[in-house]
């Protein structure tokens, strides 16, 4: 009987290691776990950071691309500008009307003064509105009461 309670105890005692090292699997398993977790987080944390550098880059990339298209139409524009004003010119105008359209400069002998005898003020009769006129009357007020 010594013999079976030796072996009894044995039994106790390699129990209890099976369910201490089971125990520590566990833990071993979830430290792992945790420890994958953690990884994971990092890993998507590292690749959001990542991913708004890039589209940070992209965007100042576009910013700086439009702002050199912004300089070259500007300076275009002051190109036009500068053309667009030579080929306007008094002198231009007026080598254009010469050689092109023919007409020619006028002299003293072409030009008629003539004098009014009045103070400088000129009376225009009053005229009848013809039916448009009065209809268009008619309209330009029904507007402006409308409208306050």
């Amino acid at each position: 009987m010594a013999d079976m309670d030796s072996v009894k105890q044995q039994n106790k005692n390699n129990n209890s290691h099976k369910q201490g090292a089971t125990a520590g699997n566990d833990s071993k398993s979830g430290s792992v776990i945790s420890i994958m977790l953690i990884a994971i987080l990092a890993a998507a944390l590292l690749g959001t950071v990542i991913y708004s550098l890039d589209r940070r880059n992209t965007m100042y990339s576009r910013v700086s691309a439009l702002t050199e298209e912004l300089t070259y139409a500007q300076a275009e524009n002051v190109r036009l500008q500068t053309e667009l004003e030579s080929k306007i010119s008094a002198k231009n105008v007026e080598e254009y009307a010469e050689n092109v359209l023919g007409m020619t400069k006028m002299d003293s002998s072409q030009i008629k003064y003539i004098e009014i005898q009045t103070d400088d003020v000129v009376s225009i009769p009053q005229q009848d509105e013809g039916i448009i006129a009065k209809i268009k009357k008619f309209f330009d007020y029904c507007v402006e009461y409308f409208r306050g």
